[in-house]
């Protein structure tokens, strides 16, 4: 008996998220393809693995007794990876990594430069996700790190199947038309008087935002709803209403757009979030200490009196003793 890996993840996934559908998902995959994929794998063990409950395809003993093997399978294949990155003389591993544009643009360039000139053996490749979406997909194996977001009075809840290491600590601040704002700082109860781009309410950028004016009793017209900061500020700069923009969106402001300090403080701690099965990946954790190191370079070093999960700089022999921490 042959077992497929490929097939072994979507069985875990469908074990993990109870739907074909939500599995696909996650997965990247159609419902159909994955669907094709499983009754292959029931095939090929032999044995009856699923059964339907209605329109629902549900797991039978057997099929959640291979789901939880599944998950001792790829949790070896992943530390048989990490123990051949880590064989040759010299570091070699490939990474994909959870962005999105402002970490994309402030962050990554800087730390990636540095990293391949020490260990130009670890290729980072990115993917740009809604930063919503990104800590799934490194549970699912989609990705291997991801940069995540909590904001100071919205914290994401955090799944037990990952770890974080936090990298820094971005304010908010308010991006108005030029001239629009005389005054070097302003509250959201000043700016409410304005018309609002903002991200939507999905996203935990617009709900942090909705959250804050609701804590200051505030109902502001939002006259645009858009992902990107970039956007967001292009909007500004036409005279189209304000915005909010954070530290490393800052680098992505056009000409036209004011940034006033905002009175009401709003920060959000920037992390990156890897599974707890590449907790002692080598070439994980480089590249974990160069965002960090770009990240101090920039300002934004993390807080050591932030509460919350952190995860200490790894010691030099955590990283096969090449002294960076």
């Amino acid at each position: 008996m042959e077992l497929s890996l490929a097939r072994l993840r979507m069985l875990r996934e469908l074990h993990r998220r109870g739907t074909i559908t939500a599995a696909a998902l996650a997965l990247h995959y159609t419902a159909s393809a994955v669907s094709q994929q499983l009754a292959q794998l029931e095939r090929d063990v032999g044995v009856r693995l699923f059964e339907r409950r209605g329109r629902r395809l549900q797991l039978t003993d057997r099929g959640v007794l291979l789901a939880e093997h599944a998950e001792e399978i790829l949790a070896s294949v992943e530390r048989a990876t990490q123990a051949l990155e880590e064989s040759g003389e010299s570091m070699t591993a490939k990474l994909t990594a959870g962005v999105w544009a402002s970490v994309a643009s402030g962050l990554l360039p800087d730390a990636l430069t540095a990293l391949a000139r020490t260990h130009p053996g670890i290729l980072v490749r990115t993917r740009e996700l809604a930063p919503e979406a990104t800590a799934m997909a490194v549970r699912d194996g989609s990705l291997d790190l991801s940069f995540v977001l909590d904001y100071s009075n919205y914290p994401m809840t955090w799944d037990r199947g990952l770890e974080r290491a936090i990298i820094g600590v971005e304010r908010l601040y308010a991006a108005v038309p030029a001239g629009a704002v005389p005054a070097a700082g302003a509250t959201l109860a000043e700016l409410s008087e304005h018309p609002w781009i903002l991200a939507p309410a999905r996203s935990h950028f617009g709900h942090a935002v909705r959250l804050a004016f609701q804590s200051a009793g505030l109902r502001p017209r939002i006259d645009h709803e858009v992902e990107e900061q970039a956007t967001a500020m292009a909007m500004v700069a036409a005279g189209l209403g304000v915005t909010l923009v954070s530290d490393l969106g800052l680098v992505l402001r056009p000409p036209g757009v004011d940034i006033v300090g905002l009175g009401d403080v709003l920060t959000r701690t920037v992390s990156l979030a890897y599974r707890t099965n590449s907790a002692r990946r080598s070439a994980l954790l480089l590249v974990v200490n160069a965002i960090r190191a770009a990240a101090v370079a920039k300002g934004l070093g993390a807080d050591p009196a932030l509460p919350g999960p952190q995860v200490a700089p790894p010691q030099p022999e955590t990283i096969g003793g090449t002294g960076l921490a």
